[in-house]
């Protein structure tokens, strides 16, 4: 039995088990994948996701997590237009494998009990009584077993099922498709790019570099029309910056909220509650990692303070992500002014 079970070890779940775990919680940090577990992402730490990582686990990220080239030095909009705005700050290129593989790492150093393979397919509570919520996972090698807590966070993102069991919400996802090319473009590898351009995605385009690899993606309403649409791009690209392709070494696809207008964020029910990208916390052109770790905190932070009393570990949790929301408004706001794909963020 533990104290609190976390589902998910991304940026949002090891923030929340290492906090509670060096507060002298029983901490079950489960994943569903083996570590270091992949996932499709630019991995570019704004400068808000380094100090965070910093504040939560105790010493900058380290040189290791890092891809080539290792400084992000800000990104680029290019608006629906095609004006272009530069947003200068510095940051840190990572693989997200590895950059998860270290928070959770970390977690695990402060005590908490890392799973990784074990992947939770329901969840059932009880009011009455301690433990209140009892988890059915499925271990590695098939079988099945239950693991009990007073509190779960559900940190498990969007491909997590215990929120879809609980809620009986299909959530409303982006489909994300990107590719990694060797070759050439005329493009500072220190920078991602954004491009806003309807012709382009129904959402958002994007191109970095990582060791070398040139990433494009896009990312639709409809992933019917992905492929169509990353055509599109790499078109536009070849035109307008003289995307010259090699060798295509691989392809990916994942799944991100889509945020509506009021940013409204789903807290959880009774002791489950949901932090990240689950809960709705994710910035414009999916940068989640900064809102995962805050988010995760907060959620902590209310259980470490109001763990008899679950209605005040909610009120808590809610108050203590109000900056957090307004961040992210203003983010969301920022971007709605410049493409009409985003006018209703406004």
């Amino acid at each position: 039995m533990y104290d609190i079970i976390v589902l998910g070890a991304g940026p949002a779940g090891a923030t929340a088990a290492k906090i509670l775990a060096e507060n002298g919680c029983r901490v079950l940090l489960a994943e569903k994948f083996k570590i270091p577990r992949y996932k499709s992402c630019s991995g570019q730490l704004i400068q808000k996701s380094l100090d965070l990582a910093k504040r939560y686990f105790g010493e900058e990220v380290p040189s290791s997590v890092t891809c080539t080239p290792p400084e992000n030095r800000g990104m680029v909009f290019t608006d629906d237009t095609g004006r272009t705005f530069r947003f200068e700050q510095k940051g840190k290129n990572v693989w997200r494998s590895s950059f998860d593989a270290w928070l959770a790492e970390k977690a695990a150093a402060a005590g908490a009990v890392l799973r990784d393979g074990w992947n939770a397919i329901s969840c059932a509570q009880e009011a009455s009584c301690k433990p209140a919520v009892t988890v059915l996972f499925r271990a590695p090698d098939g079988t099945t077993c239950t693991e009990q807590a007073n509190y779960v966070i559900d940190c498990e993102g969007v491909i997590g099922t215990i929120k879809r069991q609980l809620t009986g919400v299909n959530p409303d996802d982006i489909t994300t498709f990107q590719t990694f090319h060797r070759g050439s473009i005329d493009l500072d590898p220190h920078y991602f790019y954004a491009y806003l351009q309807p012709e382009l995605s129904e959402y958002d385009a994007w191109f970095n570099v990582k060791d070398n690899q040139l990433v494009l993606g896009v990312s639709v309403k409809n992933k019917e029309r992905e492929r169509y649409y990353h055509e599109q791009f790499l078109l536009f690209m070849k035109k307008n910056y003289g995307l010259k392709i090699d060798t295509t070494e691989k392809c990916d696809r994942w799944l991100m909220p889509r945020i509506k207008p009021g940013c409204n964020i789903d807290y959880g029910i009774g002791r489950v509650l949901f932090a990240g990208e689950i809960a709705g916390f994710l910035n414009p052109m999916g940068e989640g990692i900064s809102a995962a770790m805050e988010s995760a905190a907060c959620a902590a932070g209310a259980i470490l303070r109001h763990a008899d009393d679950p209605a005040a570990v909610r009120a808590a949790y809610k108050e203590g992500t109000t900056p957090l929301i307004g961040y992210m408004k203003r983010q969301w706001s920022l971007v709605g002014n410049m493409a009409k794909t985003f006018a209703e963020m406004r």
